[in-house]
C-alpha cells in the first residue's frame, strides 16, 4: 500500500543510486539502436550547483530521458572543466590561509597542490547534478586536463601552429593587474561607477595660448598619448589636422589626426588617443601608424616610459598626482561628475587594463569561415532562430583569439625557445628537443613557454576529445557528431563558436546538429541574481524543501523559447503539490483495486474511450514539445492532462462506476484507470523522474525500471471523436456553471435550478446520459420534465443550447451588476494607465528590464480579467 504522502527526501537518493548501480544511464546497451548524444556543458571543477545549472541540466535531462525511452542508444557525456583562473585562485586562497604563497614554491609543487585539491574537493558539482536527477553516463566522466584530453589539446595546438593558424603577436588584451594575466571578454564584468570626466587643455605647437581640449575618465593614461583625433568633417579643427599638440607633463609632440572615431557631438569633439591602453584607440593607432607606448607594468604601476616623478606610482595614485599637476599648470578646464561603465575582472575584482603585450593568438577569422557556412546551410540549427543573427554578427566580425594566459594551472603551451628565441612547437618535449638539436647541430638547452592556454581552447574540443580523439575510437565513430547542445546565450560565442571551429577543422563535421539556447534564470521579480543584491536562490535549498521533481518541473514549465526564467517559490510549491496530486491519484487507484492490464484496454464505455483518446493526444503533444524544444508547451500538456483531465475530471466522473455493483463496466473502468495512470507516468517521467519511478516500482509487478521503459506510441484509431465531443460537452457545461457561480458569488452550498434551453437531440441525449454526474459536480438541479426557465435567470451559452440558471432567489442581481460594473470600470482605467506607461519610450528605455517586464505581465493579467468581467456582466444583462 502506498504511503499517505510522498516524501521526496525518502526516495531520491535511493532511486538515483539504483539507476546508477544498475547501469540505467549507460550508453552502448542497444547495439542496433540509433545513437543519440548530448555533451554536458562542463561545469567548473570549483563550482557548485546554481539556478543556471539547474535550468540547463534539467532541460538536457528531459531530452535525454525522452530519447532513452524512445529506444535510442543514448549517451549524455558528463565531465568538468579545469577552470584555470578560478581553480588557481581557490588553491592560492587555501595557501594564504596557511601563511604561504604560490611563489614560495616551484610551479610543479603548486600544480601538485591543485591536483590534490581537485581529487579531494573537485567533485562537488557532479554529485549535486545527481541530486537534480541528471541521468549522465557517469562511467565516462571526463576532465579537461585528463591525459587523453591533454593529448588532444597539444595535437590541436601543434597542428594549427604548423598550418599558420596559431602565432605570436603584440596586441591589446584584457589584463587583470591583480592576477597578472590576460583574461577573456567573458571574464570582464562591466560595472557602473560614479567617477569624473576631466577636460584637459593640450597646447597647440607653435601657437602660444591656443589649446585643444580633450576629455577623459582616465587621466593616468594621458602619459601614453600619441595623438589627438578629431572628426574629418568638424569645421572647428580643420586647420589643426596634420599639425601637433604638445602633451602636457611629458613635452612629447603628438599628431592631430582626422578620424571617424571622434564624435563631434561628444564633449569638445576632440579625443586623446592612447593606442597601448584603449581598444578603440588601438585601432585608430593602426590606421594612422601611431606609436604605441605602454606606460604600465603588469601590476598597473607606471613604468619607465613616463617622466621620472610618476614612475612606479600605482595607477590611481598616479591619477591624483597628474590631475593635481595639471591644475597647477592651469591646464584643467573642467571636472564633471560622471557615471560611466568600468570593466572589472570577475575573479580579481579590480578594474582591468587594456594592455599591450605579446601573446599567442589563433587566426579565428579563418577558422570561423566553415563554422559560418555550416549554420548558413543548416548543418547546424540554432534554436530559437533569433540567436542565429547574433551568431553571424559575432563570427563575421571575429577578431584574433588570444589563447594564452599567464597562469600556472592549465594546459601549458607546447612551445620551447632556443637561445636565440627561435620557437619549437611540438606535442612532447622530446620531440621539440630533437628538432632543436637538429636545427642547431648540437644538443641545445631549451626553455619552455610558461603560459597556459585559455580554458575555452580545451573546452572547444569537448564534443570529440571526450570520445577519445585523436584516437579513432568506436565511441568517436558512433556518437560524433552529437545531436544537441543545450546552453545559455552568454557562451554562444566563447564556447559554441569554438566547438564549431574545432569540430569542422579536425573532424570534418559539425559537432552538433542543433544548438538550443535558453534564457538566464532571474529572481521572481525579473532582476538578475547577484550576491550584491542578496537575491541569489540556492537550488539545493529548494530541492531540500520541495524535492527535485518540483524544481525540475518549474524550470521546464518556464522555459519559453527566447524568454528568461523567473521561478517563484509559490510556483515551485505548486509543482510540489502537483507531485502530491499524482501520488494521491495512484493511491485512489490502488484503494479502488485498479490494476493495469498487460496491454492497452479496448474500452466500450464513453468515459473510458474518452480518457484513452485524451491520453493519446497528450502523448503526441508532450513528445512534440520535447522534440521541438518547446519545453514549456510539453510541460503544460502533461500538467493539464494529469491534474485537470485525469485527476479532476476522469476520477470524479468514474466514481459512481467504481462505487457501483461489480460487473463488466467496473472491471473495464478499473483496468482503464490503472492503464492510463501507467502511461501518465511515462509522459511525466522526463520532467519528474523520482515520483514517477517510485510509483512505477510501488504499484505493480514490473521488473523493468520506468527510466528504461518504452515511450507510449498510440495508433490514430485510439482517438474517439464522438466520445471526446460528448465528455468535453459535459466538462464545458460544468465548468461554465462553476465559473458563473464563482463570478457572481453564489454560495457553495446553494443547489440552484438549471434549465437546458434550445437543445438539439444530441445535447438532450447527453444531458439524459450524464444528468446525475452533472448535477453533482455543478451543484445544480434540472427539474423533471420539460420546463421554461423563470424570469431573472442567468443564461450560459453552450454550443447551440443555453443553460439557464435560476439565481433570482439566491443572489441580488442588481447588486451584482453594480459590483461587477464598478470593478470593470476600475480595471478599464488600470489597463488604460498601464498601456500609456508602456507606450512611453522614456519609461521603457530607462526603467530596469524587470520593471518593464513586470508591467507587461500585469497588463496581460488585467486584460484577461477585464474579459472575464465583461462576460459576467453580459450574462447578467441578458437576465435583467
Amino acid at each position: 500500500m502506498l504511503d499517505k504522502t510522498f516524501r521526496p527526501q525518502d526516495v531520491e537518493q535511493r532511486l538515483y543510486d539504483s539507476w546508477e548501480q544498475t547501469g540505467a544511464f549507460a550508453c552502448g546497451q542497444r547495439g542496433n539502436a540509433q545513437p543519440y548524444t548530448i555533451v554536458i556543458p562542463p561545469p567548473n571543477v570549483t563550482g557548485s550547483l546554481h539556478m543556471g545549472h539547474a535550468l540547463n541540466n534539467t532541460l538536457q535531462d528531459i531530452v535525454i530521458r525522452r530519447q532513452r525511452m524512445a529506444g535510442r542508444d543514448v549517451l549524455w557525456q558528463p565531465g568538468s572543466d579545469h577552470a584555470g583562473i578560478a581553480t588557481q585562485m581557490v588553491v592560492e586562497r587555501n595557501l594564504e590561509a596557511e601563511g604561504k604563497k604560490r611563489t614560495d614554491m616551484s610551479r610543479e609543487a603548486f600544480v601538485d597542490k591543485v591536483w590534490a585539491w581537485k581529487e579531494e574537493s573537485g567533485g562537488v558539482i557532479t554529485n549535486q547534478l545527481r541530486r537534480l536527477g541528471a541521468s549522465c553516463d557517469w562511467r565516462r566522466e571526463r576532465f579537461t586536463m585528463d591525459d587523453g584530453l591533454s593529448h588532444a589539446v597539444r595535437k590541436v595546438f601543434v597542428d594549427l601552429y604548423r598550418d599558420g593558424l596559431i602565432y605570436k603577436d603584440k596586441r591589446l588584451v584584457n589584463w587583470d593587474p591583480k592576477l597578472r594575466t590576460a583574461i577573456s571578454d567573458l571574464e570582464v564584468q562591466p560595472t557602473e561607477v560614479k567617477g569624473h570626466l576631466w577636460h584637459f587643455k593640450y597646447p597647440i605647437e607653435g601657437e602660444n595660448g591656443r589649446f585643444i581640449v580633450v576629455a577623459t575618465t582616465r587621466p593616468e593614461t594621458m602619459l601614453g598619448d600619441t595623438a589627438v583625433a578629431v572628426h574629418p568633417d568638424d569645421e572647428r579643427y580643420k586647420d589643426l589636422v596634420g599639425r601637433h599638440a604638445v602633451l602636457p607633463l611629458v613635452g612629447r609632440r603628438i599628431r592631430i589626426v582626422a578620424d571617424d572615431y571622434a564624435d563631434p557631438e561628444q564633449g569638445s569633439g576632440a579625443v586623446k588617443i592612447t593606442p597601448a591602453h584603449d581598444f578603440n584607440d588601438f585601432e585608430v593607432g593602426r590606421r594612422h601608424d601611431l606609436e604605441m607606448i605602454n606606460i604600465f607594468t603588469d601590476t598597473a604601476h607606471l613604468n619607465d616610459e613616463v617622466p621620472e616623478p610618476y614612475r612606479r606610482l600605482e595607477r590611481f595614485e598616479a591619477r591624483k598626482r597628474i590631475v593635481a599637476d595639471l591644475e597647477a599648470l592651469d591646464l584643467v578646464e573642467q571636472i564633471e561628475d560622471y557615471v560611466h561603465t568600468v570593466p572589472y575582472g570577475d575573479r580579481g575584482g579590480v578594474p582591468i587594463e587594456p594592455y599591450l603585450t605579446e601573446q599567442w593568438y589563433a587566426d579565428a577569422a579563418t577558422l570561423a569561415k566553415p563554422a559560418i557556412e555550416a549554420v548558413e546551410t543548416g548543418k547546424t540549427r540554432i534554436v530559437p532562430e533569433q540567436w542565429t543573427k547574433t551568431y553571424f554578427d559575432w563570427m563575421r566580425n571575429i577578431q584574433p583569439w588570444c589563447i594564452s594566459r599567464q597562469l600556472w594551472w592549465g594546459h601549458q603551451i607546447p612551445a620551447w625557445y632556443g637561445p636565440d628565441e627561435k620557437i619549437f612547437v611540438a606535442t612532447t618535449e622530446a620531440e621539440a628537443q630533437a628538432a632543436a638539436d637538429a636545427h642547431y647541430g648540437k644538443p641545445t638547452e631549451l626553455r619552455r613557454d610558461p603560459d597556459v592556454l585559455d580554458t575555452w581552447f580545451s573546452s572547444g574540443l569537448w564534443p570529440f576529445s571526450t570520445l577519445g580523439w585523436p584516437e579513432q575510437t568506436p565511441e568517436l565513430e558512433r556518437y560524433y557528431p552529437t545531436d544537441l547542445l543545450v546552453t545559455g546565450f552568454d557562451i554562444l560565442f566563447f564556447w559554441v563558436a569554438r566547438m564549431m571551429m574545432f569540430g569542422l577543422r579536425f573532424m570534418g563535421e559539425v559537432p552538433f546538429h542543433t544548438v538550443y539556447i535558453h534564457g538566464i534564470v532571474r529572481d521572481e521579480k525579473g532582476a538578475k541574481m547577484s550576491k550584491s543584491k542578496g537575491n541569489v536562490v540556492d537550488p539545493l535549498d529548494l530541492m531540500d524543501e520541495f524535492g527535485a521533481d518540483a524544481l525540475r518541473f518549474t524550470m521546464a514549465a518556464l522555459a519559453t523559447p527566447g524568454r528568461d526564467v523567473k521561478p517563484a517559490r509559490a510556483r515551485i510549491e505548486g509543482y510540489r503539490n502537483f507531485a502530491t496530486k499524482l501520488w494521491n491519484a495512484a493511491r485512489f487507484a490502488e484503494m479502488n483495486e485498479c490494476v493495469a492490464p498487460p496491454s492497452r484496454p479496448q474500452p466500450t464505455l464513453t468515459l473510458n474511450r474518452w480518457i484513452v483518446g485524451a491520453l493519446a493526444r497528450t502523448a503526441s503533444d508532450v513528445a512534440r514539445g520535447i522534440d521541438e524544444y518547446r519545453f514549456d508547451e510539453a510541460a503544460a500538456a502533461v500538467y493539464h492532462f494529469v491534474w485537470g483531465t485525469y485527476c479532476d475530471w476522469y476520477l470524479e466522473l468514474i466514481k459512481p462506476v467504481l462505487q457501483g455493483p461489480d460487473g463488466a463496466e467496473k472491471d473495464e473502468t478499473r483496468a482503464t484507470a490503472a492503464w492510463v495512470l501507467e502511461q501518465m507516468m511515462h509522459l511525466l517521467h522526463p520532467f519528474m523522474p523520482f515520483v514517477t519511478e517510485e510509483l512505477w516500482q510501488r504499484t505493480g509487478t514490473r521488473t523493468e525500471m520506468l527510466a528504461l521503459s518504452q515511450w507510449p506510441d498510440f495508433e490514430a484509431e485510439v482517438r474517439d471523436p464522438a466520445a471526446e465531443a460528448e465528455i468535453e460537452w459535459l466538462i464545458k457545461l460544468v465548468s461554465e456553471v462553476r465559473s458563473v457561480r464563482n463570478e457572481l458569488r453564489v454560495p457553495a452550498s446553494a443547489k440552484i435550478e438549471a434549465y437546458l434551453e434550445d437543445a438539439n437531440d444530441v445535447s438532450a441525449s447527453r444531458l439524459a446520459t450524464h444528468r446525475q454526474v452533472i448535477q453533482r459536480l455543478a451543484r445544480i438541479q434540472f427539474p423533471e420534465g420539460a420546463a421554461d426557465s423563470p424570469p431573472g435567470a442567468v443564461h450560459v451559452p453552450l454550443e447551440e443550447a443555453t443553460v439557464a440558471l435560476a439565481l433570482l432567489d439566491t443572489i441580488d442581481l442588481q447588486a451584482e451588476r453594480s459590483r461587477l460594473g464598478k470593478e470593470l470600470d476600475k480595471l478599464t482605467a488600470d489597463v488604460k494607465r498601464m498601456n500609456a506607461k508602456l507606450a512611453n519610450e522614456n519609461f521603457v528605455s530607462r526603467a530596469p528590464e524587470e520593471v518593464v517586464e513586470g508591467q507587461r505581465e500585469q497588463l496581460a493579467e488585467a486584460e484577461q480579467r477585464r474579459v472575464q468581467l465583461s462576460d459576467a456582466l453580459a450574462q447578467l444583462g441578458g437576465a435583467a
